[in-house]
């Protein structure tokens, strides 16, 4: 009767767990059976050691020619424009979905909606959306015409690549913070006031320790596609900052799969890494161990 009962509760499972195999599971391994095969299909760690050791030359501020690792250079860019366009993120969402949280229930729909519009565009679209924006002919330069200012050069630079990383996923950080605070019971934040705290403090006690999960959800969501994309980079920045998405679309066109096989499986194993890391210390900060 019991293995009739955990048979019946597994079924609604079966559709989620076949796709999660098929789509997930599978994919992730071909991935690392290409990362430790050369082109003949036998076991190497080449491809993987290649990452770390190999090396270019590259002309430093004051002319003379350095050599640095160029994959480990190239990640490092990645992971900073990454960051820093996460972090912008979490600056306007939380208190975003805060005030979505709070408002009246068909208030929230609008919002909801409004963040979603965007998304249900084709993601090539709204990237050239940006490129019309932010060029030096574009809306924000003609606006500062108009005023006497004199126009900014955004295109092909740094900026305008965190720019379109921020706009393409800014709904997935706010969404998962939002679905936290809106179950949020409003009676501990009235407990909280009445037992003295003020507004900071009920904030970092109540608020922020009760979305914890939201933020992490919200973090790896953006995190992860921004340190991977290609497109953004090649478009607002002009092919001018190489990203390790763009290394990894170099490798698979030049049709060397293993090697690119080998970047995607590291660049996997090492947000796993340091998700695994931020939730770790996150759980013993505020899960009260």
């Amino acid at each position: 009767m019991n293995k009739h009962k955990k048979g019946g509760a597994f079924l609604p499972l079966a559709p989620y767990s076949l796709w999660s195999v098929l789509f997930i599971v599978v994919p992730l391994i071909f991935v690392a059976y290409y990362a430790f095969t050369d082109e003949a299909f036998r076991f190497t760690t080449e491809n993987i050691t290649r990452f770390f050791t190999a090396t270019s030359n590259i002309q430093a501020e004051d002319g003379t020619m350095q050599e640095v690792r160029t994959y480990l250079v190239i990640f490092g860019r990645s992971l900073k424009l990454a960051v820093i366009s996460t972090f912008i993120c979490l600056l306007m969402g939380y208190p975003m979905a805060y005030i979505m949280a709070r408002a009246k229930e068909r208030t929230q729909k609008i919002l909801v909606t409004l963040i979603m519009i965007p998304m249900w565009m084709n993601f090539l679209i709204r990237t050239y959306a940006w490129m019309t924006i932010l060029q030096d002919t574009g809306i924000i330069n003609n606006i500062l015409g108009f005023f006497g200012i004199q126009p900014i050069h955004i295109i092909g630079t740094e900026t305008a690549v965190i720019i379109g990383m921020v706009y393409d996923y800014f709904p997935y950080m706010i969404l998962p913070i939002y679905s936290i605070m809106a179950k949020m019971d409003t009676k501990l934040l009235e407990a909280a006031r009445d037992l003295g705290c003020n507004s900071f403090g009920v904030l970092r006690r109540v608020i922020f320790p009760l979305s914890l999960p939201g933020v992490i959800s919200g973090i790896t969501m953006v995190l992860i596609p921004s340190i991977s994309t290609f497109y953004i980079s090649q478009k607002l920045g002009n092919g001018k900052f190489f990203l390790i998405g763009d290394a990894i679309e170099g490798q698979y066109i030049a049709n060397n799969l293993h090697f690119a096989a080998a970047i995607a499986f590291i660049l996997m194993v090492i947000l796993l890494v340091c998700m695994g890391v931020v939730k770790y210390f996150t759980s013993k900060t505020y899960g009260g161990e």
